[in-house]
């Protein structure tokens, strides 16, 4: 139930901080004050998906190492899957890098 509680508490705050974004002029360019609000949403993003993908890969490889203590016959199999895992997490962290960069 507690994590039910922050997840539902991070996206309220996520959408909340989304509809001053969505919310341009018609004349559409940034400008002053503005722009720098939008350079800082990039970083904010950039260092919001660079410590999930830090956890993730962090959560597979003890995961896997624990594993791999246990089951010393199966290693190369679970390297492998680590590999595969870690591999596909990082492809995807930084597609969501440059998005946020392209963003700003």
């Amino acid at each position: 139930m507690n994590r039910l509680i922050k997840i539902v508490s991070l996206s309220v705050v996520l959408l909340m901080c989304a509809a001053p974004a969505l919310a341009q002029e018609a004349g559409g360019g940034a400008a002053g004050a503005n722009a720098f609000s939008i350079f800082l949403g990039g970083a904010f993003g950039a260092g919001l998906v660079i410590i999930g993908a830090g956890m993730g890969i962090g959560k597979i490889g003890s995961c896997a190492v624990e594993s791999m203590a246990r089951q010393p016959e199966v290693a190369g199999n679970i390297q492998t899957a680590m590999i595969i895992s870690a591999a596909l997490i990082e492809g995807v962290t930084f597609f969501a890098l440059i998005v946020c960069i392209v963003k700003t």
